[in-house]
């Protein structure tokens, strides 16, 4: 039987001896589209931290939750539960719906996290939204490792979340912070993220389902137990709903409106004449 010769393993297309240089050279090009990234985290990082001390944990606990969680808006909730009752379920149920999508991220990853070896764990647990936008949008320089680059971006926004957090947590224990009002700070940012992404629906219906399945889950329920049979409702609503919102979806993304990445993005805008009379079969209205 003739010799085969035999096939090479896989590789990641770098080799052991140019290893030192992929890596430095990925992290050089990953620092400056991280860079804006920086002064949010740290900022944002430095009210959780405050905020979960302000609770009654110890300075430590941001730094973890950063650490283990990355979640951003999640850690504020966990902070707030965990100097609550103890409610398992209700914690988990809600985290997951904080962060239900990053599912959809981890769908749009799949084949750029494609063999990329034990680099892929870390990559799939870092990615936050904003890790997520540059790593999904952001091609790195020629010749340099694409999974080393993605590695590195994860690495360094959850470096300045970290930091961010830790300040935070220091700060609030050792120096004489007034820290009065300090609790509504994860209000004020689940408002600012609603408000946010209301402006960029094409379709405020969800923002609409959200506050009345809320008002009357609040109404039946009380404070104390209105979350899950609010989330419960919203889930139903939507999914009744779906038929009626998908269109006003499609047609955003066909090109019907004057922009469609203003209507996306920016909140509805006027259709132009052409875009309305293609929208309604040639009757601009």
């Amino acid at each position: 039987m003739p010799h085969q010769p035999l096939r090479p393993a896989p590789s990641s297309g770098v080799t052991h001896t140019d290893r030192p240089h992929a890596i430095s050279s990925a992290l050089r090009a990953a620092i400056p589209p991280t860079l804006p990234i920086l002064a949010g985290f740290v900022f944002l990082g430095i009210t959780c931290g405050v905020y979960s001390v302000s609770l009654g944990l110890p300075w430590w606990t941001p730094t973890l939750m950063a650490c283990l969680i990355f979640a951003g808006s999640a850690e504020f909730v966990v902070a707030s539960m965990l100097v609550g009752p103890f409610a398992p379920l209700q914690a988990f149920v809600t985290v997951f719906i904080v962060n239900a999508r990053h599912l959809f991220y981890g769908l749009s990853m799949l084949e750029r996290f494609r063999g990329l070896g034990r680099k892929r764990p870390y990559l799939i647990f870092a990615q936050c939204d904003e890790t997520f936008s540059i790593n999904y949008s952001t091609r790195p320089p020629a010749g340099v490792d694409e999974g080393w680059f993605m590695f590195f971006v994860s690495l360094l926004n959850q470096l300045y979340w970290v930091v961010g957090c830790t300040l935070g947590g220091v700060l609030g224990s050792v120096a004489a912070l007034n820290v009065a009002g300090v609790d509504f700070a994860m209000t004020a940012l689940f408002v600012v993220i609603f408000l946010d992404q209301c402006t960029k629906d094409p379709s405020h219906a969800s923002a609409v389902v959200g506050i009345l399945a809320s008002l009357v889950a609040l109404a039946l329920f009380g404070p104390d137990g209105f979350m899950i049979p609010a989330l419960a409702l919203i889930l139903a609503a939507i999914t009744v709903l779906r038929s009626r919102l998908e269109p006003v979806y499609d047609a955003c993304e066909s090109g019907f409106v004057a922009s469609a990445s203003d209507t996306c993005e920016n909140g509805p805008v006027a259709s132009t004449p052409d875009a309305a009379g293609a929208h309604h079969g040639g009757d601009a209205r």
